[in-house]
């Protein structure tokens, strides 16, 4: 991975704060497959080719199918992704574009329907994560690095 400041060594107390929600979030009763579909469709939505490349490849070791993470910007027209699935990866377009979609009522209740209170509040925070993750990602600059051994 190339990147224009090694943010890490740069500001450490603020990172480690990204690496506590990190942590929180993946202690949630979110299934972890659902958290990296989510990642990918928001980093998809805020054209992060680096956390593209690091969700993709985490979900593929989480046994997520290729198809299934081909067609993530079209979730909305396949049959394989489950109806609460299709919820989170709503509301996750809707909060990446909040300040012209927002998160209407009938949104907030599909969520609802499929997740509870404490859930909807996780993922309002895995989605807010990987918002704030892209944009640090972009901002400095990371690029996955090149596939040494292609296929």
């Amino acid at each position: 991975m190339s990147q224009r400041v090694s943010y890490y060594d740069v500001a450490p107390d603020g990172l480690k704060i990204m690496m506590d929600m990190e942590k929180y979030t993946k202690k949630s009763a979110i299934h972890r497959t659902t958290r990296e579909l989510i990642k990918i469709r928001v980093s998809q939505m805020n054209g992060c080719a680096y956390c593209i490349d690091t969700h993709c490849s985490d979900a593929r070791k989480m046994g997520e199918t290729e198809q299934r993470i081909y067609c993530l910007h079209t979730w909305d027209e396949c049959d394989f992704y489950t109806p609460a699935e299709k919820a989170a990866l709503e509301l996750s377009e809707h909060i990446t574009l909040i300040p012209t979609k927002r998160v209407p009522e009938p949104l907030y209740h599909r969520v609802r329907e499929h997740y509870n209170e404490k859930q909807y509040v996780d993922l309002v925070l895995i989605i807010n994560q990987i918002n704030s993750w892209n944009r640090i990602s972009i901002a400095m600059g990371n690029k996955p690095a090149k596939n040494q051994n292609p296929s």
